[in-house]
């Protein structure tokens, strides 16, 4: 038996009898796993034909290239240049450690296995955050820039589109230019019963989904959670809420904007770091985030190389689905082709995703439950080995790829981005990089693997630590407040309305998922 079909088996085991799944990690099956952003988290670069491509996007658009142009502006343009992305921390020195050191440390990156092996299981984040947080970047790193624009603005000094949270991987560029994406009422999202029985997204003859963002549909929990909210979409027009497209596009982007500052950044980062930079009448505080051009903000390579890339910490190797008439579903997101959970197909019925097993879904079972992996120093060991239809380029290794184009893209140490922060910075020692061994570190370390070790070191490994958490809620906060149309600008004493919002006025993704999907 293969070790995926071992970990399947052993996931299966446990689910049916609910026992503690302390083991139960990304670690222990050598899966490869595709879990991540694009821009801020990007696993690699697997090339797709151009029919699921973003919408407008160029016809050689490949994962993690389109979503990257510009981010070399650091090493190309300089510090003080911004464009699509730019500098944070302008006033800090480039961190260039020697190859061989990052490598080595690659390798110590691998989660530990065994007998011994600690519990890894995050009790603060359930694994659906993990998907959220790819289904937030993708909307925010989406850029549909002409082609012919993009060649002649290599840096994105000029051409590109400004990164907003306005659902553009869901409503493309409107149903007047992506008609296939909507119902003939030019209103409703399009969503259709498939061969298999459920619903999914409109494909194309190739298994492609028809989406405004392809990314989306890399893998079936992404894909499903797309789907989620083309329902919640549908649903506010279905129920009154919305008596327009126009009116049903704001309330599903303004609720989508809210789980994102009050429960993805509020379980990411933590309340009191909301509440640092966003005040009760909803004003951001900006500290270190300051665009020269406010009215089309720049993306920090600190933020997209680095501090978002905490998710690839996060990832499992596989995850229950479903428990239906009394048979559990599981599946790796890399393993036995048509099992797993690749996308870019029709979905299946075995794998169609009953959401309280991501998310607290009001009114549903608490367990079980998929746990988010802790955020530390450590990578699942499938990220250490990924397959050639992901990355073949003869660097498989996840971790390497972070660490070299850490250092390619000029980031700074985090140490030096702890010190500008006012923060103050984790020694070597502390980080487990003792510069007395390898003195070529200069007392200093990577800012992703730093920010890992952050939150590992300060928090348990339940959230981000103030220099990662800091970076990630400045940012996506600033973001939003730049959106001329989001509510922060427009309605900032918006509150989530009823009957989305239940009755404690509290509002987070699983509330959001219970009117979305009628449960």
């Amino acid at each position: 038996m293969s070790q995926s079909s071992v970990y399947l088996a052993t996931f299966l085991a446990m689910a049916d009898t609910n026992i503690d799944r302390r083991r139960l990690l990304a670690g222990t099956a050598a899966v490869a796993a595709t879990v991540g952003t694009t821009g801020a988290a990007a696993l690699a670069t697997p090339a797709h034909a151009a029919p699921g491509a973003p919408a407008g996007a160029p016809a050689d658009w490949k994962h993690a290239v389109a979503g990257n142009r510009g981010s070399e502006i650091a090493v190309k343009g300089g510090r003080d240049k911004e464009g699509r992305f730019g500098i944070m921390f302008k006033n800090t020195e480039a961190y260039t450690p020697p190859e061989d050191l990052l490598k080595s440390l690659a390798v110590q990156m691998g989660e530990p296995t065994g007998p011994n092996t600690p519990d890894l299981d995050n009790p603060r984040i359930p694994a659906g955050f993990t998907f959220l947080g790819q289904f937030i970047d993708h909307d925010m790193t989406l850029d549909r820039t002409p082609l012919a624009d993009a060649q002649a603005d290599p840096l994105a000094l000029t051409n590109f589109d400004t990164p907003l949270f306005d659902l553009g991987s869901l409503y493309g560029r409107g149903p007047a230019e992506d008609p296939d994406m909507y119902e003939a009422d030019r209103t409703r999202m399009k969503i259709v019963r498939n061969a298999n029985g459920v619903d999914d997204l409109p494909r194309r003859a190739d298994g492609s989904a028809i989406i405004g963002d392809a990314r989306n549909d890399e893998n079936l929990i992404v894909a499903q959670l797309h789907l989620a909210f083309a329902k919640f979409h549908n649903r506010t027009l279905a129920t009154g809420l919305a008596k327009n497209l126009a009116e049903a596009q704001r309330l599903t982007r303004w609720h989508f904007q809210w789980i994102i500052i009050h429960d993805f950044l509020e379980k990411i980062a933590g309340p009191e770091v909301v509440g640092r930079y966003l005040d009760n009448k909803g004003k951001v505080k900006r500290e270190f985030y300051k665009p020269k051009n406010p009215h089309r903000p720049m993306m920090p390579i600190e933020y997209s190389v680095a501090a978002y890339r905490f998710g690839h910490s996060m990832v499992r190797a596989g995850y229950l689905l479903n428990q239906r008439n009394g048979q559990t579903s599981a599946a790796a997101i890399f393993g036995q082709e048509g099992g797993d959970l690749r996308g870019n197909r029709p979905l299946p019925a075995r794998l169609e995703i009953d959401w309280w097993h991501f998310f607290d879904v009001p009114g549903k079972p608490a367990a079980p439950r998929n746990a988010a992996r802790r955020i530390d120093g450590k990578l699942s060991l499938p990220l250490f080995n990924m397959p050639a239809t992901v990355v073949d380029d003869g660097t498989p290794s996840l971790a390497e790829r972070n660490l070299l184009r850490g250092v390619r893209l000029g980031l700074p140490a985090g140490q030096d981005v702890a010190s500008r922060m006012g923060v103050t910075p984790l020694t070597n020692e502390q980080l487990g990089l003792p510069d007395p061994a390898n003195p070529g570190w200069q007392g200093k370390a990577p800012l992703w693997f730093y920010i890992l070790k952050e939150a590992e070191l300060t928090h348990a490994g339940e959230r981000l630590g103030a220099v990662g958490g800091r970076i990630v809620t400045e940012v996506i906060l600033g973001i939003l407040e730049a959106d001329k149309s989001g509510y922060l600008k427009v309605n900032p004493g918006f509150r989530p309305v009823a009957p989305i919002a239940p009755a404690t006025g509290q509002f987070r993704t699983g509330d959001l998922l219970k009117f979305a999907l009628n449960l």
